[in-house]
């Protein structure tokens, strides 16, 4: 790909879109769904990962089975390069902010004093500014980005009566770490083929591995820590925000955020490197590790120790640091 040249003439819209689309990837996901578990409540942040993930997989496998192209440019001026080798319909950052803000809605209407109009709003603003983005950026249309919130919403309505019985077997069943990196490493590993490379692949592989080890995470809190940490001793309760609650909830944030992007540096750094011995590559070959058998285990390994991370390590730290 290339960049294409344009002048902005609106800078208002150019930031606001820029920053909305950002809050469809890594970036937004890394912090923001981390910080519901820290702070907020474990019961909404577990329905949160479960959906997005299997959201963000039905989605990346959709655009590689149907095939549909992006836009095309020019007519259209793209603002970013790195998904344009990805097909456009559905569009996954529309699945995912649809997915994120109305599950959040639903998983904490019934639990915090707040009006149920605002938060719906907030939802729908949340979830239309991203949509927007995607229009903006040049790199879906409409058809792409109504897509992907429909099969979103439809996702939310057909998975809610089951909530309630994932949560539990989640965090009861015996078979749950097991079946929490065997089954998304096989979704990985037989991910639709395509004629060239795509970053779907990488991108679904770091979403299933995230998930899996937050998924271990829950487990093993609920079996062996959950009276020591528990959503109980600590909510941030919409009606009453103290500078106590902002202190402690932006010292677990920023220590939790801290030691989440450390785990992802350091297994980075270690896992290509045992990959590139294993495959004899330099680590800086970007083709090598597009390979299957280097791109899976790598992204898998990573982001599920991320997962694990930030759902095992970071809350046993603070309680250690009193933050509890």
């Amino acid at each position: 790909g290339y960049a294409q040249k344009y002048i902005v003439k609106n800078y208002f819209y150019y930031y606001l879109f820029k920053f909305s689309a950002a809050l469809g990837e890594e970036i937004f996901y890394i912090t923001f769904l981390p910080f519901t578990y820290w702070n907020i409540d474990h019961s909404v942040s577990r329905r949160m990962i479960i959906i997005w993930s299997i959201v963000m997989y039905i989605g990346q496998v959709s655009k590689d089975i149907l095939k549909w192209p992006r836009p095309l440019s020019p007519p259209v001026v793209k603002l970013e390069m790195r998904t344009d080798a990805e097909y456009g319909m559905p569009s996954t950052h529309a699945m995912a902010a649809t997915a994120i803000s109305f599950s959040f809605l639903i998983a904490t209407m019934n639990q915090y004093k707040y009006p149920f109009e605002l938060g719906l709003v907030a939802a729908f603003v949340f979830s239309a500014l991203v949509c927007l983005s995607r229009l903006y950026t040049g790199m879906h249309t409409v058809l792409d980005v109504i897509g992907g919130a429909l099969i979103s919403a439809v996702l939310l309505v057909l998975l809610y009566p089951a909530w309630d019985m994932i949560d539990h077997l989640l965090l009861t069943s015996p078979f749950c770490p097991l079946l929490s990196i065997v089954v998304p490493l096989v979704l990985c590993y037989n991910y639709p083929k395509l004629d060239y490379y795509s970053p779907t692949r990488g991108d679904t592989t770091t979403i299933l591995g995230a998930a899996a080890g937050a998924t271990v995470g829950f487990w093993l809190n609920n079996q062996y820590v959950a009276r020591a940490y528990t959503s109980e001793n600590f909510q941030l309760g919409f009606p009453l925000i103290t500078s106590k609650i902002v202190v402690v909830v932006l010292a677990r944030f920023f220590i939790g955020i801290f030691v989440v992007l450390l785990t992802r540096q350091l297994m980075k750094s270690v896992v290509l490197g045992m990959l590139g011995y294993r495959y004899k590559f330099p680590i800086g070959d970007l083709e090598a590790r597009r390979r299957l058998e280097v791109e899976v285990p790598y992204k898998f390994i990573t982001y599920s120790s991320v997962g694990f991370s930030a759902t095992v390590i970071v809350p046993l730290l603070h309680e250690m640091l009193g933050l509890m």
